[in-house]
């Protein structure tokens, strides 16, 4: 199979299903975002102190590719042959984000990203999935979409905050706290 297929030179994309729609359309936006944020979680799980969340992390992976597919997918008989979005993974984020939390000081100063290269990779994840969260929120406004995809992604990026603070804890790295001057 071969990778390019020049159907994009005109600057146009194809949905599943084989609707058309320009690169910059709210759609390709915000599956695009969710793809760049996989990406940038994909990049996350491969520093060392993240080893014993792997698979966790995976499965969100898994979920957000799953997530990208129903976002491009307006066909309706394409739709019906996805997989059905799981909204109980909120539930198990919450459960992760209160366990790392119980490792982890209370939080008492607003943080800036940095202090150790896994620290500083979560919280480039956690910024953004909050951009592709805003992705979703505008295309919902124009468009019908499961509002549970926006509810995953909101949640989402608590769970990637709470990555970061673990991460600092796990790598004995101090937190940055913010100070105005």
């Amino acid at each position: 199979m071969r990778i390019y297929t020049r159907t994009g030179d005109d600057g146009t994309t194809g949905l599943f299903g084989g609707t058309r729609l320009s690169k910059d359309d709210l759609r390709i936006e915000a599956y695009g975002t969710v793809d760049e944020l996989n990406t940038f979680i994909g990049r996350l799980i491969e520093h060392e102190s993240m080893k014993t969340h792997r698979v966790f992390f995976r499965e969100i992976q898994s979920q957000l590719f799953l997530l990208g597919s129903h976002l491009a997918t307006i066909d309706p008989k394409m739709k019906e042959k996805l997989p059905k979005f799981a909204s109980d993974n909120v539930q198990d984020f919450e459960n992760w984000i209160d366990a790392a939390d119980e490792q982890t000081p209370d939080l008492k100063n607003f943080l800036l990203p940095g202090g150790h290269p896994a620290v500083a990779d979560a919280h480039v994840a956690r910024a953004v999935c909050r951009r592709a969260e805003r992705r979703c929120v505008s295309l919902a406004r124009e468009q019908k979409i499961d509002p549970e995809l926006i509810k995953y992604l909101n949640r989402l990026s608590d769970l990637l905050f709470t990555a970061a603070r673990l991460l600092s804890h796990i790598t004995k790295t101090e937190e940055i706290a913010w100070k105005a001057r």
